[in-house]
């Protein structure tokens, strides 16, 4: 529990989004809809990108 507070709510959430995106891409991939099912789950590594990337400047401004 104690990594929670640690990790933030803002961070937490994200994650949450990331993972309901990686099971929205394998739904749609797994249904035969291959194309839309790549194009959504590349939004997951893209998002955790994003993360680092804000993480690394907030933490280089201190």
């Amino acid at each position: 529990m104690n990594n929670f507070k640690k990790l933030g709510t803002a961070n937490f959430l994200m994650l949450v989004l990331c993972a309901v995106i990686i099971i929205v891409a394998e739904y749609l991939f797994l249904t035969g809809d291959r194309l839309h099912g790549i194009f959504v789950g590349l939004w997951a590594p893209t998002l955790l990108g994003v993360m680092i990337y804000l993480k690394i400047l907030n933490n280089g401004g201190r």
